[in-house]
């Protein structure tokens, strides 16, 4: 990663802790997490060179590490939502738009496999990949792939994402696992009484706002 990756940014990079991350997402109300299309827009580009990739103390001194806080605060959605399935990060207000638009959509509408997993998380709470996996009789791959899609339809977000420690001196390399839920429950998200394509437009206005430089073509591709 080179200076210049930080050019464009809509804000100059301070993330340098887990509670200023928390904040500016918080701030924005819907942000990628890595950079993409729109310069300056991500917590990747928002992030000091130095707090982006610690090879002294790996990820725990980084926003790959400092998303756990995020997730376990219950003030925002994590998930791959954005850009196609790419990671992002929302408030419930932000997140509510995106799902009001999105699960209008007949391309968001949930398959029978999808279907059997949210099943399970209405009966179970939460499930995890290895649970999808014994579930739909697929590999990791496989079970990786419907949750992603269950989570650009907005109805699924991570839950909680637990630290693994491997070895015998129990060391953090920085691998997660993650169990997924239904955001209603995590967010207590309510219904709108406003067409979905007027949350669309709140979403694209509020984007506009945060990152004027953004295109309607290069929103319209994030927000799918």
């Amino acid at each position: 990663m080179s200076i210049s990756k930080h050019a464009g940014n809509i804000r100059p990079p301070h993330i340098v802790s887990a509670e200023v991350m928390l904040r500016t997402i918080k701030e924005l109300g819907i942000v990628p997490f890595f950079e993409n299309a729109i310069p300056g827009y991500s917590i990747e580009e928002m992030t000091p060179l130095s707090n982006w990739f610690d090879s002294d103390e790996p990820l725990t001194h980084t926003p790959w590490d400092w998303k756990i806080f995020c997730v376990e605060s219950g003030e925002i959605a994590y998930g791959k939502f954005l850009w196609g399935g790419k990671a992002a990060f929302a408030t419930p207000r932000w997140y509510n738009e995106l799902r009001r638009y999105r699960q209008s959509l007949p391309k968001y509408r949930p398959d029978e496999a999808q279907e059997k997993i949210l099943r399970y998380i209405a009966d179970n709470g939460s499930i995890g990949i290895k649970e999808v996996r014994h579930l739909l009789g697929v590999k990791k791959g496989q079970a990786d792939s419907q949750m992603c899609r269950l989570m650009m339809q907005c109805r699924v977000v991570t839950g909680d994402i637990t630290r693994v420690y491997r070895g015998e001196d129990l060391h953090y390399n920085g691998w997660q696992v993650s169990s997924f839920c239904d955001p209603v429950d995590l967010l207590e998200l309510e219904d709108a009484d406003y067409p979905p394509r007027e949350a669309y437009e709140r979403i694209r206005d509020h984007v506009r706002a945060i990152a004027p430089g953004a295109t309607d073509a290069q929103i319209a591709k994030m927000l799918g």
